[in-house]
């Protein structure tokens, strides 16, 4: 691995050795990690990194794109039959940007946008004040239903008839269930709006088709390209046909300007492999693993948000155990299990505290853990729950994670070089 930068920048090639190390004897359980595979970090790298261009296939702003056309049109057909999207972008450095095309190609300053509260699970780039955006759109937030926490449709509905939304934005970051796409769009298009869906963590399950897919439905489908779908750090976004001129218009030169294509050509190997028997079978495990999680945590006494999971997130509510996202989290990570402290509907501590965690099962199913290993993530986490600032039970629990994890490598077909 960077054999060049080991003789040239040794002490730079020490962290990432280190990270590396870290990484393979870690149980990374935060939702919206996942692994790359050889092959998407050697095209990550590749040469198209040494090319700038800026347009379209065959209506570029720099000579010498040629080549560079062949491999875009190639990785937008492998994601429209992979997604059964009438048009596909495949530009966006990221879902937050993929979001941002979406905004420029459909809103005008002003224009009222309805989408999911941060705190009930939703995306800082859905409306949060946090988030730039904001300044721009009139952003109104719908919630869940406090007594099933799932999405409140009655709310979202009586919401749009009154505001009249452009665009409803359905999707998050920390929503553990189905959502029923088909009904939002009905709400959007009777209020005289349009649909985007984020489907930014599930966007893998999705291509797998072990959830339903948002995109009959939606007039815009934005993604990341990580996550579930484990590819390269970037973003797309697929749209009706009709969107299909103002998408890309948005995209380019709407909100961004030149290409990554090196990362684009990482995407092209994914949506190949996405859909592939493997992916399916990894994608299967994940729903599967997320739903042992949740079942053996209810039985050591946390509280599963929603009571349950359909995709590959769970969220707890620490308060029954008397401690707080920060403190969980920070002790997993002593022990060797990465989750992230999240917000929880309502939650009265603030957002660096959290009183609760997002836990998700997407990179220990792509190595291969399976019931039988979530069972005894759950014993650890019920462990260290317990006593989470008890260095004795820490280090045995420590012990314990390193053992189970080390049967299952990082990258099994050999060390990376």
């Amino acid at each position: 691995m960077l054999k060049h930068t080991r003789m040239s920048d040794p002490e730079l090639y020490d962290i990432v050795v280190e990270e590396l190390d870290r990484q393979e004897h870690n149980i990374e359980m935060i939702a919206s990690e996942s692994t790359e595979s050889e092959e998407l970090l050697e095209l990550s790298g590749c040469v198209f990194a040494n090319k700038t261009t800026e347009g379209y296939p065959g209506a570029r702003f720099q000579a010498g794109s040629q080549i560079a056309d062949k491999m875009e049109r190639m990785g937008i057909e492998r994601a429209k039959a992979l997604y059964g999207a009438d048009h596909v972008n495949l530009q966006p450095y990221s879902g937050s940007t993929a979001n941002y095309s979406v905004y420029a190609a459909a809103l005008k300053p002003g224009d009222c946008v309805l989408g999911m509260r941060l705190d009930h699970g939703g995306h800082l780039t859905h409306g949060s004040p946090a988030n730039f955006m904001s300044k721009f759109y009139h952003f109104v937030s719908y919630g869940l239903n406090p007594q099933t926490e799932q999405i409140d449709y009655d709310e979202l509905e009586a919401l749009a008839k009154e505001h009249k939304p452009r665009l409803i934005i359905a999707g998050g970051s920390a929503y553990p269930r189905l959502i029923d796409y088909e009904r939002i769009a009905r709400i959007a298009h009777s209020a005289g709006g349009l649909l985007m869906v984020d489907m930014a963590h599930v966007a893998g399950l999705v291509a797998a088709k072990v959830i339903p897919s948002p995109v009959p439905h939606a007039d815009f489908v934005t993604s990341s390209t990580t996550k579930t779908l484990c590819g390269p750090r970037g973003g797309m976004v697929l749209c009706k046909a009709e969107h299909a001129k103002a998408l890309d218009k948005g995209v380019f030169p709407g909100a961004i300007s030149s290409i990554h294509l090196n990362i684009m050509a990482a995407k092209t190997w994914l949506f190949k492999h996405a859909a592939s028997e493997e992916f399916k079978q990894v994608m299967t495990q994940i729903v599967a693993n997320s739903r042992a999680l949740a079942a053996e945590l209810t039985g050591y006494g946390f509280r599963v948000i929603s009571g349950g999971t359909d995709n590959h997130i769970v969220l707890l509510d620490l308060r029954p155990k008397k401690i707080t996202g920060k403190l969980f989290q920070d002790a997993l990570e002593y022990v060797g299990i990465t989750i992230n402290k999240n917000m929880i509907p309502s939650d009265p501590e603030k957002p660096s505290v959290t009183s609760g965690v997002r836990i998700g099962t997407t990179s220990v199913s792509q190595r291969g853990l399976k019931e039988p290993e979530i069972k005894r993530i759950a014993a650890i986490m019920n462990e260290v729950a317990g006593a989470p600032e008890d260095k004795n039970v820490l280090d045995a629990c420590k012990a314990e994670a390193m053992r189970l994890i080390s049967a299952f490598p990082l990258y099994p077909k050999g060390p990376l070089e």
